[in-house]
């Protein structure tokens, strides 16, 4: 099924960490935000990466990405997917991210996953000529990545 992003990025003039998705499983679709599978263990990761508090209610994981300066947004901002499945996404049409890169100073773009860097990669870097990080994937489909494992992993963001 054929799926335009049904919410905007997550940013703020003063965000200078953009953190990029591929394309929002189904929980955040009906929630409208960012990594809204309680499985997903994006927000356990940034917690323990910046020794801060899981936030679990929307305005919670909002107040979180302020207070650490981060940017949220996805790859994909049009595609055909099967229910979650990023090895479903087929009709990519890549999100505009010049209307974070002109509103903040984002000193390092950082992908969640090799669907979203690849995506990164193929459609957006040859325009926008700025590369991005990949960092593994915090999806509970990529169960190799034990937590503190991943949380290494994620450490990197915190030298921006």
């Amino acid at each position: 099924m054929e799926i335009t992003h049904p919410f905007p990025p997550f940013y703020r003039a003063d965000s200078h960490i953009l953190i990029l998705g591929s394309f929002p499983s189904v929980k955040s679709r009906e929630q409208l935000f960012f990594y809204g599978h309680p499985q997903n263990r994006f927000w356990r990761v940034l917690a323990a990466v910046f020794e801060d508090e899981t936030p679990r209610s929307i305005p919670e994981k909002r107040a979180f990405l302020e207070r650490h300066r981060i940017a949220l947004w996805d790859s994909i901002g049009r595609c055909t997917i099967e229910g979650s499945s990023d090895s479903s996404i087929r009709d990519v049409v890549p999100n505009d991210l010049s209307v974070i890169l002109s509103a903040a100073p984002i000193a390092a773009i950082f992908c969640n996953g090799k669907q979203s860097f690849d995506c990164y990669c193929r459609y957006i870097l040859p325009s926008l000529h700025r590369e991005a990080s990949v960092l593994p994937s915090t999806s509970p489909a990529n169960a190799a990545w034990r937590f503190e494992r991943l949380v290494d992993a994620w450490r990197v963001i915190r030298t921006v």
